[in-house]
């Protein structure tokens, strides 16, 4: 496991227990303990967690910003590619479509053929590979640069979607919750994917496995604001017999 990697599953695990131990991450991540002491250090460092006896806390704070694309880009890269091969199922010649931010849709931009296309996306990533395939018409939002997400946001971005409909959104977050539905670690995306979601005539979801079930700081939407949730494995029946029960308009696709 590459170092990178490593302090990415170390920081989910602290946003997700809000406490760590050096002794279980050592087991967990088959390392010695001084190893995961220098992790938690270069961690606190960079503002994600205070250091305390024997572990770390949260940093409360942290959890809003977001994560940088480096570390998201190398973070459960199998099921971001499985996900990405099952959305492009769902765009066809001539679409209008919006892409966010996340790494999955850029995993997505890797894919989609060159064929007649137009994309409108907040992603400098997105962009920057789109810009390779001739037959595909590119807009990007504009609006305020956050460089460690490589994505626009603010009022311009909303501004800038306001003015489309497109056919189909394919959008990521944070957590998907039974009871607080779609959340973002970071109040400015979730504003921008509330944007897209009302933008598009079908709204697609995609989410690894590792985020059903989690709560992030920011509320992005009701589950019932998609149409459809895209997986990458199947869910525990419990949270399939809840979204039957509960919120039917969310149609979930696993392959």
């Amino acid at each position: 496991m590459l170092v990178a990697e490593r302090h990415q599953k170390i920081i989910e695990q602290i946003v997700d227990k809000r406490i760590v131990k050096v002794a279980e991450l050592s087991q967990l991540f088959s390392v010695t303990e001084e190893t995961i002491r220098r992790d938690l250090e270069k961690l606190e460092k960079q503002g994600y967690l205070t250091r305390s006896h024997g572990g770390a806390v949260l940093n409360e704070k942290k959890e809003q910003d977001d994560i940088p694309f480096e570390q998201r880009e190398i973070t459960n890269i199998d099921a971001k590619k499985r996900l990405a091969r099952i959305a492009l199922r769902y765009v066809k010649p001539a679409d209008t479509i919006i892409l966010d931010a996340s790494s999955t849709a850029w995993y997505m931009a890797q894919i989609i053929p060159d064929v007649p296309l137009t994309v409108i996306t907040n992603s400098l990533k997105v962009v920057a590979e789109l810009s390779k395939k001739k037959n595909i018409d590119v807009i990007c939002t504009g609006g305020t640069l956050l460089s460690r997400s490589a994505s626009f946001v603010g009022p311009l971005a909303i501004k800038a979607l306001e003015k489309y409909y497109v056919n189909k959104a394919f959008i990521s977050c944070k957590g998907m919750h039974l009871e607080r539905g779609f959340t973002e670690s970071n109040e400015q995306q979730a504003l921008v994917k509330q944007k897209m979601l009302e933008t598009s005539e079908q709204t697609f979801m995609l989410l690894d496995d590792s985020k059903v079930g989690v709560q992030a700081f920011s509320v992005l939407s009701e589950l019932n604001m998609a149409d459809y949730l895209i997986v990458n494995a199947p869910l525990p029946n419990a949270i399939i017999t809840e979204l039957n029960e509960e919120h039917q308009d969310l149609d979930v696709i696993i392959d």
